[in-house]
């Protein structure tokens, strides 16, 4: 019980080193396929992707404009997905009112030559911001302006005359 015990107390003091944000890269990336998971992380002055032996960085001065987004996507995709359409009475069309929330990062950004690039990625809902500011700290520019979250801000009191 003390072995168990001091091992739980071990794992509680020392934290998790981060190794980067999942996603799914959808396209964009040279020499890496569509729809490639991987992880996502701004590491120094690059954007890293690295996925097994892959790996992919894109400096973050070069990055022309990033754009975060939310979506959704089917919860039952894939060839099971695509077999729902023909279930009877178009149950298939109510299974895919069933749909998941994600996060897109997209970036633009120019290569060593100057040619323009583009990356979409998705990943879990609430990492694409983290990431936006993560660039845009390291030299990133983007078109559209940071929105604060402002639910969060207390509402202001009008005072009556």
């Amino acid at each position: 019980m003390a072995l168990l015990s001091s091992g739980m107390l071990l794992g509680q003091t020392q934290p998790a080193a981060s190794a980067g944000t999942k996603v799914k890269q959808i396209k964009g990336l040279s020499g890496v396929k569509e729809r490639t998971n991987g992880l996502l992380m701004v590491d120094g002055q690059n954007l890293h992707f690295s996925h097994e032996q892959l790996k992919v960085d894109v400096p973050a001065a070069s990055v022309e404009d990033v754009i975060t987004g939310n979506d959704s996507q089917r919860l039952i995709h894939g060839t099971l997905g695509t077999l729902t359409m023909f279930a009877p009475y178009e149950s298939g069309r109510f299974l895919s009112l069933f749909r998941t929330k994600l996060d897109t990062l997209t970036i633009k950004y120019r290569d060593t030559d100057g040619g323009l690039h583009g990356a979409i990625f998705t990943m879990a809902v609430g990492k694409a911001d983290l990431l936006k500011k993560d660039l845009l700290a390291h030299g990133a520019h983007s078109s559209a302006p940071e929105v604060e979250d402002t639910s969060k801000a207390p509402a202001a009191k009008e005072q009556k005359p």
